[in-house]
């Protein structure tokens, strides 16, 4: 069983450790293939919801860039109120049932998007409630998620496990954001939220079919104490150079991303005057670049696993930056070469530092592990999505989009000045 990396000099054995790599083993793993197409449909949904939720702001309810700011900072507002805590329920708790719970929740919560809209009563403080509503089920959702396939997969398979999640995400992403666009100009941004609601059952069906009996934690693991567990699971981070400077460099570009999240609809619909079927449009193809995720671990064993996530980071910066170049020139052009750049390292980066993280931690703080990442990662979203909203409404929309460019381009110095540079391979 791997061991935390927390006891291990700084680099010196994960340099010679390498994994061994499979092949394609999972396609013959049926409870893999059920939390596999589950998770894909119900990513499709998201994805059209990523589109048609600041879309229904902007374009239903006139939202200016501060209040679209802060609909995308309370999406996010619980992954650092929540994240730790979460991570202790998630490991004492039947972590399926966690995933199963937070999908009803969150397909209740947006189904009213379109209640409301039909009734003629749809408001922005609504959109705020669903945002948080839907954050905090996504907090244990995914804490859960990333705890839930070590132990429904064998360590060896994690990053073909993880590439094919990371497929269907960014596959998601091309689909959902071209129906997304599709939906928004033909049914309207409010009724194309039903699409995602109605794609939770998917997954919710896919997870009650799983057949492997997940193991419950221990008493012995319950009696240490509710605050002593969740210091366990902050130190095995904080303490452990990889997995803390990994979490740095994530969490610098969630900032950045954050930020432009903020303002690129606006920059699209009131400064390009682009109408949400070509937004759509130029999202979902430049999100082809997902084909990143088919190449991952080659890249990783290629190039070496620390060099190739620097290199990713250092790809996606410069990608956010070509964002600023369409305000000059050619804007459909050079927005779709910004999101191929972005959607090819994505991936790349996603299916390394995840199967990484996953290996060396031990099963019985996975959830602890996860969730603090997480409270750290996402929780620069609300504060990046607040920067964003208040520069974009103050400086500009295309000032804000320069500086969250170079945000994005300093978070590889994480990466590249520690541990995490030296890193050959995934350890055994």
């Amino acid at each position: 069983m791997p061991r935390s990396l927390t006891s291990r000099p700084k680099g010196e054995e994960l340099v010679q450790s390498r994994q061994p790599y499979r092949g394609n083993r999972l396609w013959r793993h049926s409870d893999f293939a059920k939390l596999w197409t589950g998770q894909t449909i119900s990513l499709f949904g998201s994805s059209i919801t990523a589109l048609a939720l600041p879309s229904v702001a902007i374009l239903a309810l006139r939202a200016h860039a501060y209040q679209v700011g802060l609909l995308e900072a309370f999406q996010f507002l619980a992954f650092p109120l929540l994240g730790l805590p979460a991570g202790v329920w998630v490991d004492r708790l039947p972590r399926r049932a966690v995933m199963i719970v937070a999908d009803v929740g969150r397909a209740l919560a947006l189904g009213t998007i379109p209640l409301a809209w039909a009734d003629h009563a749809l408001t922005l403080g609504q959109l705020y409630i669903v945002a948080l509503v839907v954050g905090v089920l996504t907090v244990f959702f995914d804490v859960a998620y990333q705890s839930y396939l070590p132990a429904l997969i064998d360590r060896a398979d994690l990053i073909e496990g993880n590439s094919k999640l990371e497929i269907s995400r960014s596959a998601s992403e091309v689909a959902g954001k071209g129906f997304g666009g599709i939906l928004i100009q033909w049914l309207g941004a409010p009724a194309s939220v039903l699409v995602d609601a109605l794609s939770f059952i998917a997954s919710i069906v896919g997870l009650l079919a799983i057949r492997k009996r997940e193991e419950t934690a221990s008493s012995s693991a319950i009696a240490e104490g509710f605050w002593r567990e969740l210091r366990t699971g902050v130190d095995v981070v904080i303490k452990n150079p990889v997995l803390r400077n990994i979490a740095l460099c994530t969490a610098t570009t969630n900032l950045s991303s954050a930020m432009i999240g903020a303002v690129f609809l606006i920059f699209a619909y009131r400064n390009l005057h682009l109408p949400p079927v070509l937004v759509g449009g130029v999202l979902a193809f430049g999100n082809l670049g997902f084909a990143g995720a088919f190449f991952g671990a080659g890249i990783a064993r290629r190039f070496g696993l620390g060099k190739t996530l620097m290199l990713t980071v250092v790809i996606g910066g410069l990608g956010t930056l070509l964002t600023a170049v369409a305000a000059f020139a050619l804007p459909v052009v050079f927005l779709l070469l910004s999101q191929l750049l972005e959607s090819f390292t994505i991936p790349i980066y996603n299916v390394n530092q995840v199967s990484l993280r996953q290996a060396i931690t031990q099963p019985s703080v996975q959830g602890r592990m996860n969730a603090t990442v997480r409270a750290i990662v996402w929780g620069t979203l609300p504060l990046g999505s607040l920067i964003g909203g208040v520069l974009g409404s103050t400086i500009g929309i295309l000032p804000t989009i320069l500086i969250a460019g170079f945000v994005f381009l300093a978070a590889a110095l994480w990466i590249r000045f520690s541990a995490v540079f030296q890193l050959v391979s995934i350890p055994n």
